[in-house]
């Protein structure tokens, strides 16, 4: 393939949202989603959540798939019941994402999970999810720092060798890995930060935002695996 690799990212749907004179249903994306893609050298596509039935033919069109942070994935995808402090849940964009992630694999589309992301990955893959940590949301809508260390032999560590200090803001975490998947970084408090399939197409799903620092790396390699 030649040009810059079409990477699909997924949006959130929010309501009477408040722009100039207008307050609007939209779709929406936090600007430093399409900016890291285009910076890593790639063509940056919003994707709305839509009917999962659509999803294949999405995922068909792309060269890689971002799947962005977002709300608390609901519990009955992975059969448990909701802890007080998990979130309310965004069914439509559940369903949409899980159904973009399992296109994705089907196709052997490169995909990379951020936050919520990676917490969908694994639970797609029959994995599940702890509801509830502490220490990696400290301040409301302020994302702190921690470092996060490489799983030697990992994508990640590929990409990324060494420790580093990442934009963290999550409350919850992968419990019991899916199918598949392997734990390729750590917090210091042993809270798996990142995940990967080790054969096969290349899929990442890391816990904190990249879109939020300056390190393009984990965003490159992704792009280096859409160019393939």
């Amino acid at each position: 393939m030649s040009g810059r690799p079409l990477i699909g990212i997924s949006t959130y749907a929010e309501s009477g949202v408040r722009w100039g004179v207008w307050q609007l249903d939209a779709a929406l994306l936090p600007a430093g989603y399409p900016r890291l893609v285009q910076r890593a050298g790639g063509l940056a596509a919003m994707l709305p959540p839509d009917a999962p039935e659509h999803a294949a033919a999405a995922v068909a069109r792309l060269d890689g798939l971002v799947v962005a942070g977002g709300p608390d994935v609901e519990p009955v995808h992975y059969g448990a019941e909701p802890d007080p402090r998990t979130g309310p849940p965004a069914r439509a964009r559940d369903a949409w994402e899980l159904a973009l992630i399992r296109a994705a694999l089907e196709r052997g589309v490169p995909l990379l999970g951020v936050c919520r992301g990676m917490q969908l990955l694994n639970v797609a893959l029959g994995g599940t999810l702890v509801q509830h940590i502490d220490g990696h949301a400290e301040v409301p809508g302020v994302f702190g720092h921690h470092p996060v260390k490489p799983v030697p032999g990992t994508r990640y560590a590929e990409a990324v060798p060494e420790e580093t200090s990442v934009p963290t803001y999550h409350h919850q975490a992968v419990d019991r890995l899916g199918a598949g998947l392997i734990p390729s970084a750590h917090a210091e408090d042993g809270t798996v930060e990142a995940v990967e399939r080790p054969d096969g197409p290349w899929v990442v799903g890391v816990q904190w935002h990249p879109e939020m620092g300056d390190d393009e790396r984990v965003v490159s390699a992704l792009i280096t695996a859409a160019g393939v």
